[in-house]
Protein backbone atom coordinates (compact mmCIF):
# COMPACT_ATOMS: atom_id res chain seq x y z
CA UNK A 1 0.00 0.00 0.00
CA UNK A 2 1.24 3.47 -1.15
CA UNK A 3 2.25 6.09 1.70
CA UNK A 4 2.11 9.39 1.64
CA UNK A 5 4.35 12.54 3.01
CA UNK A 6 3.02 15.58 4.27
CA UNK A 7 5.96 18.09 4.06
CA UNK A 8 4.34 21.61 5.44
CA UNK A 9 2.33 22.47 8.51
CA UNK A 10 -0.98 24.16 6.75
CA UNK A 11 -4.85 24.86 7.42
CA UNK A 12 -6.90 25.81 5.16
CA UNK A 13 -11.06 26.47 5.97
CA UNK A 14 -13.63 25.44 3.43
CA UNK A 15 -15.98 28.08 4.60
CA UNK A 16 -13.58 30.45 2.43
CA UNK A 17 -12.38 27.78 -0.30
CA UNK A 18 -9.67 28.09 -2.80
CA UNK A 19 -12.28 26.87 -5.52
CA UNK A 20 -16.21 27.00 -5.33
CA UNK A 21 -18.54 25.06 -7.92
CA UNK A 22 -22.01 25.37 -8.16
CA UNK A 23 -24.17 22.95 -10.23
CA UNK A 24 -27.84 22.80 -9.71
CA UNK A 25 -28.43 21.43 -5.81
CA UNK A 26 -24.85 21.08 -5.04
CA UNK A 27 -21.72 22.95 -3.50
CA UNK A 28 -18.54 21.88 -3.57
CA UNK A 29 -16.09 23.83 -1.72
CA UNK A 30 -12.17 23.11 -2.63
CA UNK A 31 -8.89 23.90 -0.73
CA UNK A 32 -5.54 22.86 -1.40
CA UNK A 33 -2.94 21.84 0.68
CA UNK A 34 0.41 20.92 -0.74
CA UNK A 35 -0.17 18.20 -2.93
CA UNK A 36 -3.57 17.62 -1.59
CA UNK A 37 -6.80 18.59 -2.86
CA UNK A 38 -9.72 18.31 -0.14
CA UNK A 39 -13.49 18.97 -1.17
CA UNK A 40 -16.23 19.34 0.82
CA UNK A 41 -19.64 18.74 -0.80
CA UNK A 42 -22.97 19.36 -0.01
CA UNK A 43 -25.68 18.12 -2.16
CA UNK A 44 -29.54 19.32 -1.26
CA UNK A 45 -32.73 17.02 -0.72
CA UNK A 46 -33.64 16.61 -4.19
CA UNK A 47 -29.86 16.20 -5.75
CA UNK A 48 -29.52 13.42 -8.25
CA UNK A 49 -25.87 12.78 -9.92
CA UNK A 50 -27.60 12.06 -13.53
CA UNK A 51 -30.05 15.42 -12.91
CA UNK A 52 -27.14 17.75 -11.11
CA UNK A 53 -23.91 17.10 -12.40
CA UNK A 54 -24.01 14.78 -15.71
CA UNK A 55 -25.69 18.26 -18.03
CA UNK A 56 -22.27 19.99 -16.64
CA UNK A 57 -19.69 16.86 -17.32
CA UNK A 58 -21.28 15.49 -19.87
CA UNK A 59 -20.94 12.04 -19.55
CA UNK A 60 -23.54 8.65 -19.03
CA UNK A 61 -22.20 8.10 -15.42
CA UNK A 62 -19.81 9.40 -12.86
CA UNK A 63 -16.54 8.88 -13.99
CA UNK A 64 -14.94 9.80 -10.55
CA UNK A 65 -13.14 7.69 -7.89
CA UNK A 66 -14.66 8.45 -5.01
CA UNK A 67 -12.57 8.43 -0.90
CA UNK A 68 -14.48 10.08 1.72
CA UNK A 69 -16.40 10.71 4.84
CA UNK A 70 -20.42 11.74 5.42
CA UNK A 71 -20.26 14.34 8.00
CA UNK A 72 -24.40 14.35 7.85
CA UNK A 73 -27.43 13.12 5.83
CA UNK A 74 -26.97 10.17 3.63
CA UNK A 75 -26.07 9.46 -0.09
CA UNK A 76 -27.44 6.23 -2.30
CA UNK A 77 -24.77 5.03 -5.04
CA UNK A 78 -25.78 2.43 -7.82
CA UNK A 79 -23.21 1.27 -9.93
CA UNK A 80 -24.11 -0.93 -12.83
CA UNK A 81 -24.34 -4.39 -9.85
CA UNK A 82 -24.19 -3.22 -6.51
CA UNK A 83 -25.87 -0.24 -4.34
CA UNK A 84 -25.03 1.06 -1.28
CA UNK A 85 -26.12 3.97 1.44
CA UNK A 86 -23.99 6.16 2.66
CA UNK A 87 -24.62 7.54 6.22
CA UNK A 88 -23.52 10.12 8.86
CA UNK A 89 -20.27 8.52 9.97
CA UNK A 90 -19.49 6.94 7.57
CA UNK A 91 -15.81 6.24 5.27
CA UNK A 92 -16.91 5.21 1.63
CA UNK A 93 -15.34 4.16 -1.24
CA UNK A 94 -16.76 4.48 -4.90
CA UNK A 95 -15.38 3.13 -8.28
CA UNK A 96 -16.22 4.83 -11.70
CA UNK A 97 -19.40 4.17 -13.26
CA UNK A 98 -22.24 5.03 -11.08
CA UNK A 99 -25.07 7.65 -10.25
CA UNK A 100 -25.48 8.92 -6.44
CA UNK A 101 -28.62 10.32 -4.97
CA UNK A 102 -29.13 12.20 -2.27
CA UNK A 103 -31.53 10.05 0.08
CA UNK A 104 -33.96 11.27 2.65
CA UNK A 105 -34.86 14.90 3.21
CA UNK A 106 -31.30 16.33 4.82
CA UNK A 107 -28.55 17.85 3.11
CA UNK A 108 -25.81 15.26 2.15
CA UNK A 109 -22.51 16.94 3.43
CA UNK A 110 -19.43 14.56 2.48
CA UNK A 111 -15.38 15.58 2.60
CA UNK A 112 -13.73 13.69 -0.26
CA UNK A 113 -10.24 13.35 -0.61
CA UNK A 114 -9.49 11.67 -3.89
CA UNK A 115 -12.23 13.45 -6.41
CA UNK A 116 -12.67 17.17 -5.01
CA UNK A 117 -9.99 18.11 -7.67
CA UNK A 118 -12.51 17.59 -10.86
CA UNK A 119 -15.57 16.53 -9.55
CA UNK A 120 -18.43 18.77 -10.97
CA UNK A 121 -15.80 20.37 -13.32
CA UNK A 122 -17.71 21.31 -17.05
CA UNK A 123 -16.85 19.49 -19.26
CA UNK A 124 -13.50 20.55 -21.51
CA UNK A 125 -12.69 22.68 -18.84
Amino acid sequence: MPTNHVNQLASKSHDAPDEKRRPDKTEVDVVNLGDYTIGRFTFQPGWRWSECIKPVVKTESCQNSHVGYCVSGALAVKTEDSQINISAGDSYTIPPGHDAWVDGDQPFVGIEFLSAAEFAKPAGG
